[in-house]
């Protein structure tokens, strides 16, 4: 499948899954699948079907959400840094934070860790708290 394709038939059926109606729907599959019980005597191949179905929906609908989750975690992504980036005095090394190997990642937040910590000391004698990145 095409990219742009599985992209707009994963935002389509997300859409979609996301609806009361789809639930309901679901819920009525199972109820069936209940009442429907005694009728085959609650044999194996009837708690293979609803086990068999269940499963497959489960296994295409994770690679549909992570395509989705994907897709909305990189828009977000997308907005910090340019709020960053039109933010004057902020620090615009910050905008592709989520590149960076771990211990990168570490040390800013420890940093602004710091930060956080001399802000709080400054409430407590009764300064201001707010204050502008360095240059």
């Amino acid at each position: 499948m095409q990219n742009g394709f599985y992209g707009s038939v994963a935002k389509t059926v997300a859409r979609w899954c996301g609806r009361p109606a789809t639930f309901s729907l679901a819920v009525g599959v199972i109820v069936v699948w209940i009442v429907t019980g005694p009728v085959f005597g609650f044999s194996d191949t009837w708690q293979l079907v609803i086990n068999t179905g269940t499963t497959i929906v489960t296994f295409l609908m994770v690679f549909l959400i992570q395509n989705t989750q994907n897709r909305d975690t990189q828009a977000i992504q997308l907005k910090l840094d340019e709020l960053i980036r039109a933010h004057n005095g902020a620090h615009n090394a910050l905008m592709d934070l989520e590149e960076l190997e771990e211990h990168q990642l570490e040390e800013f937040r420890r940093r602004y860790e710091r930060l956080a910590a001399l802000a709080r000391e400054r409430l407590g004698r009764g300064e201001l708290d707010t204050d502008t990145p360095d240059a």
